[in-house]
Parts: structure tokens; sequence; C-alpha cells
């Protein structure tokens, strides 16, 4: 009997009701799942029916999810309390909700600043604490303010100190523009990323952002492609422009590659305690350039919802599933 995969993304009722796999982002990644013999089917996801697919979910042989940490306002809190129940009753579950608390949240900054691919960041527990510790920090030159879990630039905001209580402020949502305000109006805009537990991560400016940024794709510890973007949404001067995607072999991401793969990405799975297994099938690792030559600083990581992927993910990506899943059926 096939091996049952889900494809996991957020959706309406309607979607729901009419989903198929070709009528959705991911057709080519469902065309290559049934090329190996494997039935994948969608599943269309929104809090208000979670109930109602947990017994389809912990029927399945893998669950594949793309949802953002926030999806129409809401949190990924029923979701991921779902999936660990999926999880926990055998199924293969990517990404795992506690794998993407220690990689795809901004804490992951802070956890691994000196694992070579770090810079100056500070994690913010409360806006009193922000309010004190700001200003130090300004004084060596401009910040970045990331709420701790988020997507699309939500919560991430450039600060700079103008002096005489002013501040340059900009946030990285789309459509944004820049503002001069008072730095105490500007640390109380950032009020609403403490409530309910939230928190903030404050990293130093990166002086080469306007040379844009590199993308590396991964299937758990290997690079499978890679997304260029000239000018990122902090530019100080121009509009985004769009990732451009590449395969693997992109020269210019080589040397990144490679100490991608043979450094770090060992490193950080001895700073989690986690085993190559327990990587995200598809995941991604945002890099600006360094102040030297040939120096990287990490952004951030994504796992929740990595989409849109190179083609050249595809293949490598059901690979793998269809290797953990013949591990897993093994006698």
């Amino acid at each position: 009997m096939a091996h049952r995969v889900a494809i996991v993304y957020p959706g309406s009722a309607e979607q729901r009701l009419a989903a198929t796999p070709q009528n959705n982002r991911f057709a080519a990644l469902f065309e290559a799942f049934a090329a190996q013999g494997l039935q994948a089917e969608p599943v269309v996801y929104a809090d208000d029916w979670a109930a109602e697919l947990r017994a389809l979910l912990a029927s399945m042989d893998a669950v594949l999810v793309w949802v953002n940490p926030i999806e129409a306002g809401r949190s990924r809190a029923v979701l991921d309390a779902l999936l660990r129940e999926v999880a926990a009753a055998g199924v293969l579950v990517s990404t795992h909700p506690d794998v993407i608390l220690k990689l795809g949240t901004k804490d992951v900054l802070v956890d691994t600043r000196d694992l070579g691919w770090g810079s100056d960041c500070h994690r913010v527990d409360s806006l009193a604490q922000l309010a004190a510790g700001l200003p130090a920090r300004l004084a060596g030159g401009a910040r970045v303010l990331k709420q701790w879990r988020g997507h699309s630039g939500i919560g991430i905001w450039r600060i700079e100190s103008l002096g005489g209580g002013r501040v340059r402020l900009r946030h990285a949502q789309r459509g944004c523009t820049e503002e001069v305000v008072g730095l105490a109006e500007a640390v109380a805009r950032m009020a609403p990323y403490f409530d309910a537990g939230g928190h903030m991560v404050d990293q130093a400016w990166q002086a080469r952002l306007p040379e844009g940024m590199l993308r590396a794709y991964l299937v758990q510890d290997s690079v499978v492609g890679f997304g260029v973007q000239g000018v990122v949404a902090l530019h100080p001067s121009a509009e985004p422009t769009p990732r451009v995607y590449h395969p693997a072999d992109l020269a210019e991401g080589q040397p990144l590659r490679r100490r991608l793969e043979d450094k770090w990405l060992p490193a950080l799975l001895g700073r989690f305690g986690l085993a190559r297994h327990e990587l995200p099938m598809l995941w991604d690792c945002d890099f600006l350039r360094g102040a030297g030559a040939g120096d990287w600083v990490l952004c951030e990581i994504n796992v929740s919802s990595v989409a849109p992927f190179p083609d050249s993910a595809i293949a490598p990506l059901v690979q793998a599933v269809v290797a953990r899943l013949a591990a897993a059926h093994r006698p």
C-alpha cells in the first residue's frame, strides 16, 4: 500500500471543499510524490475545523506543513497542539512544532550568535527592558528590532538615533515608509509584540544590507537551492525587488554552502541537541553580507512555511521523505 502524505496549507472553507492536488501552489510537489509512488493529499487548514482534521492527519504516514507563524491574525497555537498529538502517534511531522521553537523563531539569532554566523543581538523580554537598554545600543549605531515569531516583515523595525531624543523608524512590512518620531513613541510602538508573553530580539543593523540577501534552501542538512534578492525590505532608499531562484550549484553561493553544510549545521545540531533526522524536511536560512570579505551574518531562519522555493528543492524533498518513511517501516 502506498504511503500517504498530507500537504497542509491554510485556506478558506470553500478552498477546502474544492481542494485537489492540481489547484494550489504545491502542484509540482504533488506530481513529484505521485511519480515516486506516494499518495499525497491536500489538506486545507484553519483553526475552525482543526478538530475535524485530527483523525485524518493521524491516519497519514507523513504530514508536511506550510502555515505561517501568524495566519489570518491567529498564531499557530491550535495547529501546533494538533501536530504534537499527531507526531506522538507516530506520524512523521515536518516541521515538528518543538523544532520550530528552536530553529524557526528570532531567538535563534541570540542562541547561536557565537557559531560563526552571529552578530550583536539581544533578547528583550518586556517593554520596560527595551526602554532601558535601547538608548545605549542606539549610541553604537542603528538597530533592527524583531518580534520573536512572525513573517513577511511583520514586526521587523529598523531604528536609528538622530540625537535629541528623535529616531528614524521604518517597518519592514511591504508598503511602509520611513518616519521620524520621538524615541519614547518608537518604543511604545513595540508594545503589541510583548502581549501574551511575547518578546523581541534586538540585532545590530548590518551596514552591507543594501548589497542584498542570499537565502539558502535546505532539505535536512543539504543545501538544495538559493534565492537571491538584490534589494530587501529595509533598504534605505529603494523598494524591495523579487527574489530570483537558483539551483544548489549557484557559483556565488558555494563558499556559503560549504560553510553552512560543513561547519555551521553540525554546530547548530550540537547547540540544540538535535539529531539529523529531526531537522526540517524543507527550511531556509537568510544571510546578509558581514563586515569582512566573505563574511556572512544570519538574518533569520524560516521553517514554518517555506514557499515559494526553487524547483531544485522538489526532488531532494521527495527523496528525503521517501527515505524517512522507508527507515521508519524497516523491520
